[in-house]
């Protein structure tokens, strides 16, 4: 199945990316499953990489990272970055700069897109 996350809630301070980001990563794994995400608005900070947590905290580098190592791949709005001061150099290993044309591609592409 074709499956298209898109997260739109800052990284930390509720937990829609964290359990948008969970699922992604829990239907990545599965057989069969090919997994897109696209993160925007406040979102597009969840692929910052070097992220620093709490110890016991959830990290969200750490968990849209195995969403890669399962051949998953993570766009992330180039106008939000923008918003946000984030370059192409701030983003994790394997995500990239993309756009609205390419999320509707993607949402062209899907089975089932979800929206956190």
């Amino acid at each position: 199945m074709k499956i298209l996350v898109v997260l739109n809630d800052a990284p930390y301070g509720n937990e829609r990316t964290y359990n948008g980001t969970r699922l992604a990563g829990a239907l990545a794994r599965q057989e069969g499953n090919a997994v897109r995400v696209f993160l925007m608005g406040d979102a597009a900070l969840a692929a910052h990489r070097h992220q620093k947590v709490p110890s016991g905290f959830y990290n969200l580098e750490v968990l849209l990272g195995s969403i890669v190592s399962h051949a998953g791949v993570i766009g992330v709005c180039g106008s939000c970055m923008d918003a946000r001061g984030m370059t192409a150099d701030d983003l994790i290993a394997g995500a990239h700069r993309s756009n609205l044309d390419e999320l509707t591609q993607w949402t062209s592409w899907s089975d089932k897109a979800l929206v956190f």
